[in-house]
């Protein structure tokens, strides 16, 4: 049994991580570390596991930690574990900075840990094979991703979420529109952005083989604009990415599943690693650059 430290208690960490983790025939939940005492200790009795205090305690009690919260929280608390010798199942955004991301990386490495980050997506077996057969066509000229949410409505279990009102629809849902368009274009060396109505933020992203996509976000959409959008378009026509055929629980179970095989196979090549969410936070930070400043971003 792998067991697992939760770091976090919000809705995300109760109802995805901590049920995915109970309910996994080979881990287990040995405690909960929260900002919020109170909550901290409701959901830590909901599984009758210990609630911690203190982050290295948990750190200690464990074997990988879980991690559902800001990633500027989420960063300092994965190198202090890769630093300890524990695997890592982390969230997107990996941090909010190139330089944070780094040293996750840089912990992870040397210590020699496993890890997976959580682009939710990516753990949808529906997913990883429409991925896999569209990068082996190749010909690829273009992606677009339209993915307009709108958390903000009442009853919205993220509605609280303060890191998302303060780094918005880039930071949350940018993380997921990039675990696809990567796998099948490539690496991103060039960026453009810029801001539109409703907290929208639209990017130009150029790929080293040459191909371009575009992504518009925003969590601020009205109901009826909601949208989760990926096509790719190339030589051998368009390709529409097909909605995950399974629960963000179910994927998330797959995501321990993959942990587990890094852990006993030894390797630490995993496609959603946390070099994979380094990428993905540069190409985030290149673009917060563009919008700002105005200017093309070479990475």
């Amino acid at each position: 049994m792998l067991g697992f430290g939760l770091f976090g208690t919000g809705h995300w960490a109760a109802e995805t991580h901590a049920a995915a983790i109970d309910a996994h025939p080979r881990a287990e939940l040995v405690g909960v570390w929260g900002r919020n005492p109170e909550k901290t200790a409701a959901l830590a009795d909901r599984h009758g596991v210990p609630a911690f205090g203190d982050v290295d305690a948990l750190i200690e009690a464990c074997d990988a930690v879980a991690a559902a919260l800001p990633p500027d929280i989420q960063a300092d608390i994965a190198v202090r574990a890769a630093i300890a010798g524990r695997h890592l199942l982390l969230d997107k955004p990996l941090a909010l900075s190139l330089a944070d991301a780094d040293r996750v990386v840089a912990a992870a490495q040397q210590s020699g840990v496993a890890s997976v980050v959580f682009f939710t997506q990516r753990f949808h077996p529906n997913i990883t094979g429409f991925l896999a057969a569209t990068a082996a066509a190749g010909g690829w000229q273009h992606a677009r991703a339209t993915m307009f949410a709108s958390i903000y409505q009442p009853g919205s279990p993220y509605g609280g979420s303060q890191w998302r009102r303060e780094h918005g629809a880039l930071w949350d849902i940018g993380p997921h529109a990039l675990s696809i368009i990567l796998p099948v274009l490539g690496r991103v060396h060039r960026v453009a952005a810029t801001d539109g109505p409703s907290g929208l933020v639209h990017l130009l992203l150029t790929h080293d083989g040459g191909a371009t996509s575009t992504m518009s976000l925003t969590l601020d959409a009205p109901l009826e604009a909601n949208t989760r959008d990926v096509v790719f378009f190339g030589e051998n026509g368009i390709e529409i990415v097909p909605p995950g055929d399974g629960s963000a629980l179910s994927a998330y179970g797959t995501a321990i599943d993959q942990l587990l095989e890094e852990i006993d196979g030894g390797t630490r090549d995993h496609r959603c690693d946390v070099r994979f969410g380094r990428e993905v936070v540069a190409v985030l930070d290149a673009a917060e650059t563009a919008r700002a400043e105005g200017r093309t971003v070479d990475l």
